[in-house]
């Protein structure tokens, strides 16, 4: 079983990654310097890494209410929305792009109204943002929501018959428990954020120095060819995502 589980790790995980960074490494007395921090490089991962903060903090504020009214509460639909919120799981992203399209472009039922209002989301940053916050919008609700779902409500019982009041205990009862549960969404919503780019190529301009993300700045290299360029912003982007998330599994470590 050890052998089967090295193997599969090795091979899914492991390899790919070694390959991609071998290739960098191989121009790395060439060209890597001078593409990989190239101005359009820097804007690009400047972009990328700021929306993807700001869709995961976002996310992770909302999400968290979201879990904790499903978990909570009971009213009319709440099976339907508790499935609603797995569907930009299972939504080609390029859908998501279009739906987008319809309803915010200029000529959409509600991008028309914004637009004469002077407020532009298509081949915006904004709209690069909404579309970051919609494909992952799932993951720190599906976080935190069976976490909520184990807590022993006769600890919180208990918490209010020796005089603590609904806050205390939510700060010292449930929020120690649920910080894990909480950084795993974050770092999974921010991941997914990083790594969009099936609606966001069609919500943005695609324009360097204005809405071009590194993803979609990959893809344009592979179209004209231009492998090494592409392989270096995929292992500088890789390279800093990794540095992320050692850092926040220390936090989350420290937790437990």
């Amino acid at each position: 079983m050890g052998i089967f589980i090295s193997l599969y790790f090795l091979t899914f995980l492991v390899f790919p990654i070694i390959v991609l960074f071998s290739t960098s490494i191989g121009t790395f007395f060439y060209t890597f310097w001078s593409k990989a921090f190239a101005p359009v490089a820097l804007c690009t991962y400047q972009l990328s890494f700021s929306l993807s903060f700001i869709a995961c903090f976002i996310n992770t504020f909302f999400g968290f209410i979201v879990a904790w009214v499903l978990v909570r509460y009971n009213f009319p639909g709440k099976k339907i929305f508790d499935a609603i919120i797995d569907l930009p799981f299972s939504l080609p992203t390029s859908v998501a792009g279009l739906s987008f399209c319809a309803i915010y472009g200029s000529k959409g039922w509600l991008g028309g109204f914004l637009v004469k209002n002077g407020i532009q989301i298509v081949f915006t940053k904004l709209g690069i943002l909404l579309a970051m916050i919609f494909v992952s919008l799932p993951f720190v609700i599906r976080s935190v929501q069976p976490v909520l779902m184990e807590i022993d409500k006769q600890l919180e019982e208990a918490a209010w018959c020796l005089g603590a009041s609904s806050w205390q205990t939510f700060l010292k009862i449930l929020w120690p428990t649920l910080i894990p549960a909480l950084f795993t969404g974050m770092i999974l919503s921010f991941s997914r954020c990083i790594g969009e780019y099936g609606s966001i190529v069609l919500l943005s301009s695609n324009f360097p120095f204005k809405d071009l993300i590194t993803p979609v700045l990959i893809f344009q290299c592979l179209e004209q060819y231009d492998y090494t360029g592409a392989t270096v912003f995929g292992s500088v982007l890789l390279f800093f995502c990794f540095c992320f998330f050692l850092l926040a599994n220390i936090i989350i470590t420290s937790f437990k």
